[in-house]
């Protein structure tokens, strides 16, 4: 059974480092946020995989329409569906057999891109399914006669450890049928200097971003975090491709939370462990793939090579 946000803070904030889990990043100011780091000159990662799409929209088609066969395009954590939309518009153009099914556990995400879908796409099949990601994916057709095309995108998987990524990606590989496809967008390793600034921007939405999640734990939870008593830090590792965000107090404190009728106590300098954006190489997303039941059929590029989308079968 799945915690709910408040257990998963009181474990988190229990544990030894302690650390909060980036999925609870989303919340409507969370999205704005994310919105705003998007658009910003050095969060290349947007930009890389929107160009994949557009460079690459017919080969994706011409995988997920083969044989004409009518498909599902499954999206995990859809967001504002903005690559999404160079496929869509491109699907449609060429009279493709398809229902898009947006997943998100944002109700707010979902209904604004439901709305956006219904003005600029009129003509589009539209399921969005506001569940977990698992939970969503045992209420579509599993049958196998609709093939599912499932996208992963924005280099989420990164947010996982290397294990974690091999669990998430066996759980979904059982659920695929021979003839269905996996999309999944992964940040290669590249200049460590580019990397960091992507998640250390000059303009601090990086760290609005993480300390909204303080507020949010303020907000509903009843907790009294002072943001400026925290300082934002990522690190990024060329050795192991790990990019890490922290939040380190920088005092000794007391923080209380009302509703899990507990306090949690910081040494000065502890650092809470806020997320992990894994940089991948190609033998590794080999590796990972094999390691899940997962084969691959084809990897698409941008332009500079910074990203790649890997997309893939079951073994």
């Amino acid at each position: 059974m799945s915690l709910s946000f408040g257990e998963e803070v009181q474990k988190g904030l229990s544990s030894e480092p302690k650390y909060l889990s980036s999925k609870y990043f989303y919340n409507e100011k969370g999205d704005e946020l994310f919105q705003e780091i998007m658009k910003m000159p050095e969060y290349y990662l947007t930009r890389s995989e929107y160009e994949v799409f557009t460079m690459h929209k017919e080969a994706i088609l011409n995988l997920f329409g083969k044989d004409g066969k009518p498909f599902q395009l499954i999206e995990f954590g859809a967001g504002d569906g903005l690559k999404t939309k160079v496929l869509l518009k491109h699907f449609l153009k060429r009279n493709a057999s398809f229902k898009y099914h947006p997943i998100d556990i944002s109700q707010n995400v979902l209904e604004e891109l439901s709305a956006d879908l219904g003005q600029n796409f009129p003509t589009l099949e539209v399921e969005p399914l506001n569940n977990e990601y698992f939970k969503a994916l045992d209420t579509l057709d599993n049958t196998g006669e609709i093939r599912k095309a499932i996208l992963f995108l924005g280099s989420n998987i990164g947010n996982f450890q290397y294990d974690q990524a091999v669990s998430f990606l066996s759980q979904l590989a059982q659920k695929l049928s021979p003839e269905d496809y996996l999309m999944v967008g992964f940040d290669l390793k590249k200049d460590p200097e580019a990397i960091l600034n992507a998640y250390n921007d000059p303009h601090g939405i990086t760290r609005a971003f993480n300390m909204n999640l303080l507020q949010r734990i303020n907000n509903e939870l009843g907790g009294n975090f002072d943001t400026t008593n925290f300082k934002h830090w990522p690190i990024y590792d060329p050795l192991t491709g790990a990019t890490k965000s922290y939040l380190v107090s920088t005092k000794e404190q007391k923080v209380c939370i009302e509703s899990l009728q507990q306090s949690f106590t910081f040494k000065a300098w502890e650092a809470i462990d806020m997320e992990i954006s894994q940089k991948y190489d190609l033998e590794t997303i080999g590796k990972l793939g094999a390691d899940a039941g997962l084969k691959v059929v084809k990897q698409l590029y941008d332009c500079k090579h910074y990203f790649v989308n890997t997309i893939f079968r079951r073994v």
